[in-house]
């Protein structure tokens, strides 16, 4: 059977085997942790459906620093997660949007022909995906399928980390560090959409940028260090890090939440040194310390969906890259000065 009868034999339901019988498809794939030039792009045999998992032809996925760290295994913590030797799952990526082919048993919320963005945990940079309905919201109709490629997991994290964690509301004042980058984009926006003065911190050539995307106020890092302007903010949401938590902790309210999130730090524990002393610390402050993990939820990309239709929350995308360039996107995430999102298109 070709690959298009099987795609049509998918449209009907499937039943725990794959609707594209024996079809391969294009993937990028690596068999060991290390630098972009492990990855290749190689024909690989597609995953059955499965009950309760959709079909989804990918058009396009986004990549963003923590593919970058599962790519190389560093820092050696993350392999806890994603395979301690070697990967567990060869394909990288985890944000996608794409057109459904087929739905496994079970599914009713999806149907073929529907534009889906979300994420999935076995890999997305590939020109196919078996990924949880669960995982999966239709595109909002103002939305191209590169654009909502860009959001699931940075929009999520600035999503939770703002209301969930810090619970922001209106009147607050917000920092974001790194505020031109790809969580930092969608937070600078979701924080003026909870009623927050926003102040952003980027360099001097995403001013302009971060402007633009609502911030009250701008602060140039290359001319201006927040943490010595003697101004005290609600909450801060730390994208980089790049101060002594004693420092950004003095550009904090008396009672404000810090949230480090990064996602670096040493080479074999990566920031849980870190997340760590801030623990300890907020038992002798009236400050909040809170670091987090974010994590896939349906609901939560939902609410980014209706934020997207109202267009309050808008994706940036850096520069998109075709499949055969995933090595040369990831090494440009890695270099960590994107602008928003970096997307990979299929």
């Amino acid at each position: 059977m070709g690959i298009e009868q099987s795609l049509n034999a998918g449209a009907r339901r499937a039943s725990g085997t794959s609707p594209v019988g024996a079809a391969t498809m294009r993937a990028v794939v690596q068999h060991r942790y290390g630098p972009p030039s492990v990855l290749e792009v190689s024909e690989v045999g597609l995953s059955p459906t499965g009950r309760g998992n959709v079909l989804v032809r990918v058009r396009a996925a986004s990549v963003h620093p923590g593919d970058y760290f599962v790519m190389t295994g560093e820092p050696y913590v993350v392999r806890l997660a994603f395979g301690m030797r070697r990967p567990r799952h060869v394909t990288p990526g985890m944000d996608l949007a794409g057109v459904v082919e087929a739905v496994g048993e079970d599914v009713t919320a999806l149907r073929p022909g529907d534009e889906v963005f979300g994420w999935n945990t076995a890999g997305t940079l590939a020109e196919y995906a078996s990924v949880p309905a669960k995982n999966l919201v239709p595109v909002p109709a103002n939305l191209s399928v590169v654009d909502a490629a860009a959001v699931p997991t940075s929009a999520m994290t600035a999503l939770q980390a703002l209301r969930d964690i810090a619970h922001v509301r209106p009147g607050q004042t917000v920092l974001v560090t790194g505020a031109s980058g790809g969580v930092g984009s969608f937070a600078v926006q979701i924080a003026k959409a909870f009623g927050a003065e926003v102040t952003g911190v980027c360099s001097t050539r995403n001013v302009d940028l971060v402007r633009s995307l609502g911030a009250n106020h701008v602060v140039d890092y290359t001319k201006t260090d927040f943490t010595r302007t003697g101004k005290r903010y609600d909450v801060i949401l730390d994208n980089v890090e790049a101060h002594p938590l004693a420092a950004v902790r003095g550009a904090l309210a008396p009672t404000g939440t810090l949230i480090p999130n990064s996602g670096r730090g040493g080479r074999w524990l990566g920031p849980i040194s870190r997340i760590l002393k801030a623990r300890v610390l907020s038992g002798f402050t009236r400050q909040r310390l809170r670091p987090f993990t974010s994590l896939g939820k349906r609901q939560d990309l939902l609410t980014l969906a209706d934020l997207l239709t109202t267009g309050q929350v808008t994706p940036v995308i850096d520069r998109a890259y075709p499949l055969d360039e995933a090595a040369d996107a990831l090494r440009y995430v890695g270099a960590g000065h994107s602008q928003g999102k970096v997307v990979i298109t299929v």
